[in-house]
């Protein structure tokens, strides 16, 4: 048998048994339910395929809400990072390539191609510039190119820097410039290739520019390419730009990907995809406050001492030290965007807590993410039911129109969300009129209700007309 034929088959044999068997809201906020793994030959492989949106197609909104393309024509946007003078920077970005992996490695890159990442890397940031203020930019410049997999950026200063797939790259940033000239000067070294499983690095930078911390994934669902290899991932680093050195700040946490400082506490905060493949119920992913040298679980365990018996050799040492993260945001939602409310224009629901992209769900029946949510916070904690608002990137036939993944609060204060499938970044404002607060204090409970295409195939035929 050939192997297109050997992937429809297992993709068959994945789709055709295991689903969720819990509701929804069991699998989000502080005490999420978790019930017996489950195990399978074959993972559960259910994937919305991609395709792009329609002519005029777009997003649906909260009431409340209105969104429009602050750029389209982009080639797989990952990351944003809003400069002083307003300019947007866009990580046009995917994974670099990688060596071996085998026949099980094989059927997971023609999956994630069916969803939409299958495409070259382009290997640049790109710079938005809205001159005129109307919400849509009409300066779309390359900012820096020939890089390694870009993901995250910070400035400080006027040294911008730019997480790689291997390292922290430091660029003399001009404002105002169009384009930075030369290659940049390396300040530290990531965890990178061969293999480089999880190759996104975000980094952000401490309130007084003194430090920076990255993001480093696994190198494996739990540690199934040996133990060796995962050395330095799974982790959060912080690192000296001055003196060139870093240090472990965080680890067990599989695959960290934004970050945000919580302004009324201070503290660092993470969104991270939890392990696969022990049924659709298992593991939520989550939002979670990051303390200095604290271990959670990542791959011994899950939501703090819950043993994940797949990993040899055990250790129940690192088990009972592991710390539980402060908020269940779903099962395989695949968190990726994190952004603080601070300095967001939009109604009052929407003000005090952190947005998050939810870039969708490629080992779980029925499908979730493939939206953009809010978490509400209070005391500097995330606290009552997150909030849809942005959702109809998956149409009424389960087909990813776009998927969303960095988000960020531009200069105006509204909110931003690159789509990798929509080839687009997204703005999201206040709608004109009355009564937004209200409108979307009054639905806050729409994520709970079902994971991600209700909310655009379950409108009527009039606001879901992007559908296919």
């Amino acid at each position: 048998m050939n192997r297109p034929l050997i992937l429809l088959a297992a993709l068959a044999l994945a789709g055709c048994a295991e689903s969720s068997k819990l509701p929804w809201s069991s699998s989000i906020g502080p005490d999420p339910t978790l019930p017996a793994p489950t195990r399978r030959l074959i993972p559960t492989v259910d994937i919305a395929p991609a395709v792009g949106w329609p002519q005029g197609g777009k997003p649906v909104p909260a009431a409340g809400l209105q969104v429009n393309a602050l750029a389209t024509g982009l080639v797989h946007p990952r990351w944003l990072h809003v400069l002083p003078n307003g300019d947007v920077l866009v990580a046009e970005s995917n994974a670099p390539p990688k060596e071996g992996g085998g026949f099980k490695a094989w059927i997971m890159k023609k999956v994630m191609e069916r969803a939409g990442a299958g495409v070259p890397s382009p290997n640049r940031i790109t710079l938005l510039r809205d001159a005129d203020g109307d919400g849509v930019a009409e300066v779309k410049s390359v900012f820096l190119e020939n890089l390694m997999s870009p993901f995250g950026m910070a400035l400080v200063g006027n040294d911008l820097y730019v997480a790689n797939a291997d390292a922290i790259v430091r660029f003399a940033y001009e404002p105002g410039a169009l384009r930075l000239a030369g290659p940049g000067s390396k300040v530290v070294d990531l965890p990178g290739g061969p293999i480089n499983h999880h190759w996104t690095k975000n980094v952000i930078a401490s309130r007084d520019g003194s430090r920076l911390y990255a993001t480093v994934g696994s190198n494996s669902n739990v540690g199934e390419n040996g133990l060796a290899n995962e050395d330095g991932r799974a982790a959060i680093w912080e690192v000296d730009p001055k003196a060139g050195t870093k240090r472990l700040f965080a680890s067990g946490l599989r695959n960290p990907n934004g970050l945000a400082w919580e302004p009324e506490s201070g503290a660092l905060f993470t969104v991270v995809n939890e392990r696969d493949e022990i049924g659709s119920d298992l593991v939520p992913d989550y939002l979670t406050s990051v303390k200095d040298g604290a271990f959670y679980g990542w791959p011994y365990s899950y939501w703090g001492q819950h043993v994940d018996a797949r990993v040899e050799p055990p250790r129940p040492d690192l088990v009972a030290r592991a710390v539980k993260p402060d908020f269940a945001l779903g099962t395989h939602v695949a968190p990726l965007g994190l952004a603080t409310a601070e300095g967001a224009a939009l109604p009052a629901p929407l003000q005090r807590g952190m947005f998050v992209g939810l870039h969708g769900s490629w080992n779980r029946k029925p499908l979730s993410g493939y939206k953009v949510v809010f978490v509400p916070f209070a005391a500097g904690k995330p606290t009552g039911q997150p909030i849809d608002v942005l959702t109809g990137f998956v149409d009424a036939d389960e087909k990813a129109q776009g998927r969303p993944v960095g988000v960020a609060i531009d200069r105006r204060g509204a909110l931003l969300v690159a789509d990798d499938v929509g080839n687009t970044v997204w703005r999201v404002t206040a709608a004109a009129g009355a009564g937004a607060s209200a409108a979307i204090a009054a639905d806050p409970a729409a994520s709970t209700s079902a994971p991600a295409v209700a909310s655009s195939a379950a409108r009527p035929a009039s606001t879901a007309s992007h559908g296919r």
